[in-house]
C-alpha cells in the first residue's frame, strides 16, 4: 500500500491513546494473515524487552526496546497474542509479538480469527 490506510491509522491511535490492549484485528501484510490483539507501543516494547532481559542469549537486545515510543501519528500496528494463519493452525499457538508496518497492510478486518477441528 502506497498510503497508509487513514481508517486503520485512526485505529491504531485509538490504541495508542487508550493505552488499551482489548482490540483485536486481522491483517493480510506481504501475503501472510496475522490475527490477534493490538497493543500500544511503549506496552508492547516494555513486554519484548522483559522476554529478552529475561534469555541468557539475548538479554543484550533488551535496552533497544526500552527507547522511549516516538510521538506523532503511529506507524506500526503492535500485536500480542497474535498468530500467523497457515492453512488450519496458527503459529505460534500460544500467540506472538508482531510489529506491523501500517502502510503494508493490503486488507484488514476488526476481529480475531481462531480454528477449530471440530
Amino acid at each position: 500500500m502506497s498510503k497508509p490506510d487513514e481508517l486503520l491509522v485512526e485505529v491504531a491511535a485509538l490504541v495508542e491513546s487508550g493505552q488499551s490492549n482489548q482490540m483485536s484485528l486481522t491483517v493480510v501484510t506481504g501475503g501472510a494473515v496475522i490475527t490477534g490483539r493490538l497493543a500500544p507501543e511503549a506496552v508492547w516494547r516494555q513486554r519484548v524487552s522483559d522476554v529478552l532481559t529475561d534469555s541468557e542469549r539475548l538479554g543484550e537486545f533488551s535496552a533497544v526496546f526500552g527507547a522511549p515510543v516516538k510521538n506523532g501519528p503511529p506507524t506500526h500496528l503492535h500485536f500480542h497474542v497474535a498468530r500467523i494463519l497457515q492453512g488450519t493452525v496458527g503459529i505460534p499457538e500460544t500467540g506472538g509479538m508482531y510489529r506491523v508496518a501500517i502502510e503494508e497492510v493490503s486488507a484488514w478486518t476488526v476481529g480475531d480469527f481462531s480454528y477449530s477441528d471440530r
